[in-house]
């Protein structure tokens, strides 16, 4: 009875639950989305430099998120860059006094609170002539306004950055009285004039106060109670606002670093100053609001401007809005609809089915209408000022919890398999999408930060490029097919979204990794296996020698690797070289196309020797793939089982006591293999493991790629260094929704992809050549327009 309820749920959900209805749906909630966070910039205050210095909260301890933006954590040198030939006045009391050495500290984090407490403290750094300053004025009186006053005076003297606040002194002095405060009120009103004139063109900052522990103030300080010091920032929030000019004060309000202090107040030790790590907040916020429109660091989206678009992201736009007017004008003169063909993989052993119909004049117009449409929506939410952002912070449960959610899904969704082989399409679909899927978990927590999960996670990178070799290696070996189409239509699958995000999202090649990292390794399958002698089953199986064929280009791949592999020099001065350094570098460096191609060097030739292995073995009979029957004889299957299952806890108890990622990264080119390879017999041995699988697993398999991609721009934010906020204020609802956009997204790309392949690869050998020539000279002009003409690079 519960197996039959278990049956009709699924079949309900699936019945009522489509893909297109989802489409439709994610469509109208991204509609709705760009309604509501217009309406909420333009009503609501969009200014993320207002965002940063007036609202946020704690991800965690010491974590500070500024609401609806990203911070950047400065380094000292990014700090020294940015301050270079400026200076900055801190003007105030004592906490004025600790949020400048937080401030310098970022700069010089081996500088000592050692000044005098109730006197100026100044620093510099002779070498970028950046000077800062703390000047003492307690109190809002007619001693701080005569220093602004000769700031306005000598322009020589005028700081670039003024930081200050005063009113713990004025409360403690005149025990509170009302008469002080409205006292504050007129001293403040003569100062903001100046401060008014100092903002223009530098930047000035009122600093709110902070709350206070009462419980534990000195008694000379009890008269300083959380009451007052908001009727001081009353008066002082009246008084910038009764100065705005044109809607807006050009003195900014700095009150981040007291919300922020509103939850670690407890922990002072004199109830008055702030504990370090608050501090640091309100450096941080500062360092924020000064910097990030000056470095346009890719993880600080607060108070940063964007860069227009450059000429090809124009041209991009130009391309997508012509087509969509090609495809009116052909839906106006009544061309039929063509009919899709399902997806294919082009890393599986099935050739993709023939369309029952050609495609019609309209078809192709029609999929990049939809695709524009797409990168409309991809610019909208990491190049463009729409949506919100806000930094990853890694907690266990973050990552955990979700992987437990997703598992059980998966577990929900397990069906008969068709097939009962080893590694069968369905298999390798399923290995595929729950990979993804924890990858995508692993990127949206940050959990790279924990050392356990970032080995565990490197692994399954390198069975992906483990499946790239398996599945290319069985294609060429059982089929035989080298010709042109064949390599077109991988490369097409492969590479097509990427080439569009690397125009409209204004990226290099490199900066997707992955992509390049298993197009590279097909045409390396492709050539070892297509050079002369071209050896395939059927030739193997007339004569065993030719196994050895095999072994002897596989050897030879691995010498090619290790030749690589032991000379950086030589690695890096080959693929320096112009056009090739125009896919390889980043940042004008390929060094992270080193990285990444050594950390998985093996994982292909090892797909490749196992698939050759297998099918050897499947040739001879010596397997069993009968449903419901153990791989091997009993006795065989227990002992690989056993092994297997030591060699996969082995594995984990290593990569969990690997002290630094450097140390792990060493060993895991030579012993991701064993954690394959163990999954891989636990999963096939048993019989009945063999006759299962979990559709809702494969189902994101078959867009696998598209998924990895996709997370860059409209589910990560900030090229993966964040989170992409659609639904402002509720993490857990904004999760959900921008995830349901992003896999309908990635589903249509899919479509697209396989769309634009039939018209843009021709079976027709000629026809294929001539478009092959007009695009390598397409893109020799991107390239030379790119490079801004200057001549290539030599090795």
């Amino acid at each position: 009875m519960a197996g039959l309820a278990y049956s009709l749920g699924k079949r309900e959900i699936n019945q009522h639950f489509t893909i297109k209805n989802a489409k439709l749906i994610s469509l109208v909630v991204v509609l709705l989305l760009l309604v509501f966070h217009t309406a909420l910039r333009y009503y609501g205050g969009g200014d993320s430099c207002e965002w940063l210095l007036s609202r946020g909260r704690y991800l965690g301890e010491n974590v500070w998120q500024p609401y609806g933006c990203m911070m950047h954590k400065y380094k000292s040198i990014e700090a020294r860059t940015c301050l270079a030939d400026k200076r900055v006045a801190f003007v105030g009391d004592s906490r004025i006094r600790q949020l400048f050495y937080s401030f310098i500290k970022t700069i010089d984090p081996e500088r000592r609170e050692d000044g005098n407490k109730h006197k100026d403290i100044s620093f510099g750094v002779e070498s970028s002539s950046l000077n800062v300053d703390f000047l003492w004025h307690p109190e809002a009186n007619n001693s701080m306004k005569e220093r602004l006053i000769s700031w306005t005076r000598e322009a020589s003297e005028k700081p670039d950055v003024i930081i200050l606040g005063a009113a713990t002194w004025s409360i403690k002095l005149h025990s509170g009285s009302s008469e002080t405060l409205q006292q504050y009120k007129v001293n403040l009103t003569a100062i903001v004039v100046h401060l008014e004139k100092l903002a223009d063109p530098g930047e000035v900052y009122w600093v709110l106060q902070d709350p206070v522990n009462e419980e534990v103030l000195s008694d000379n300080r009890k008269m300083i109670t959380n009451q007052q010091l908001e009727l001081y920032n009353h008066a002082a929030v009246d008084v910038l606002n009764a100065s705005k000019r044109n809607g807006r004060s050009r003195v900014k309000l700095f009150g981040a670093a007291r919300q922020a202090a509103m939850e670690t107040i407890a922990r002072s030790d004199d109830g008055l100053h702030l504990p370090e790590s608050t501090r640091n907040v309100g450096a941080m916020v500062l360092m924020n609001s000064i910097c990030n429109k000056v470095l346009r660091p890719i993880d600080g989206s607060c108070c940063q401007t964007l860069p227009p678009p450059n000429l090809l992201q124009k041209l991009s736009a130009c391309f997508f809005l012509g087509s969509a007017l090609f495809f009116l004008v052909l839906h106006v003169l009544g061309y039929n609809r063509h009919r899709r063909p399902a997806p294919s993989d082009v890393e599986s052993l099935e050739e993709k089915k023939p369309a029952t119909a050609a495609p019609g004049p309209k078809a192709p117009f029609q999929a990049l209408c939809r695709m524009g449409v797409i990168m409309a929506y991809f610019y909208l939410c990491d190049r463009a000022d729409v949506f919100m952002k806000e930094q990853k912070f890694y907690t266990h449960s973050t990552f955990f919890i979700p992987l437990v959610y997703v598992f059980v899904l998966g577990v929900f969704y397990s069906e008969n398999s068709k097939e009962t082989k080893v590694l069968n399409r369905e298999q390798t679909d399923e290995w595929k999408g729950w990979m993804q899927l924890v990858i995508l978990i692993y990127h949206i927590s940050g959990a790279s930060a924990f050392i356990p999960v970032y080995m565990h996670v490197r692994v399954l990178v390198a069975a992906y490029l483990f499946q790239t070799g398996y599945g290319h290696f069985s294609f060429f070996w059982l089929k035989g097919d080298f010709g042109l189409y064949r390599i077109c239509q991988v490369l097409f699958r492969l590479n097509f979204l990427v080439l569009v995000l690397c125009v409209v999202m204004d990226r290099p090649y490199q900066f997707y990794y992955f992509v390049p990292l298993v197009t590279f390794w097909f045409v390396v399958i492709y050539g070892t296996l297509a050079v002369w002698p071209q050896i395939l089953q059927k030739k193997a199986n007339s004569s065993g020698i030719w196994h050895l064929g095999v072994l002897a280009k596989l050897l030879g791949l691995l010498v090619f690797i290790c030749v690589f592999a032991f000379s950086q020099g030589f690695f890096e001065g080959t693929f320096s070289v112009w056009p090739f350094s125009t896919l390889f570098e980043l940042d004008g460096s390929v060094h992270e196309w080193w990285f990444r191609w050594k950390l998985d060097r093996f994982a292909v030739i090892h797909g490749m020797l196992f698939a050759f292995i297998y099918l050897v073995l499947q040739k001879h009979q010596v397997l069993s793939e009968v449903k419901a029957e153990a791989l091997f004889s009993s006795k065989i299957s227990n002992l690989l089982l056993l092994f297997s299952v030591i060699s996969f806890i082995t594995y984990s108890i290593w990569a969990s006591s690997c002290k630094t990622k450097t140390e792990c990264n060493k060993m895991h080119p030579y012993v991701s293999v064993v954690q394959i390879l163990s999954f891989i017999l636990i999963r096939n041995i048993p019989g009945y493991a063999r006759s299962i699988y979990s559709s809702f697993f494969a189902w994101f398999g078959k867009i696998s790629l598209e998924l990895f991609i996709c997370q860059y721009h409209i589910w990560l934010a900030a090229d993966t260094k964040g989170i992409l906020v659609l639904i402002p204020g509720n993490p857990s609802l904004n999760i959900m929704i921008s995830t349901f956009i992003f896999v309908c997204v990635a589903h249509e790309i899919s479509l697209i992809t396989n769309d634009l392949a039939q018209v843009v690869i021709p079976k027709d050998g000629v026809t294929l050549l001539k478009r092959l020539g007009a695009t390598g000279l397409l893109t020799l002009a991107v390239l030379l327009l790119t490079r801004g003409g200057q001549p290539p690079r030599s090795a």
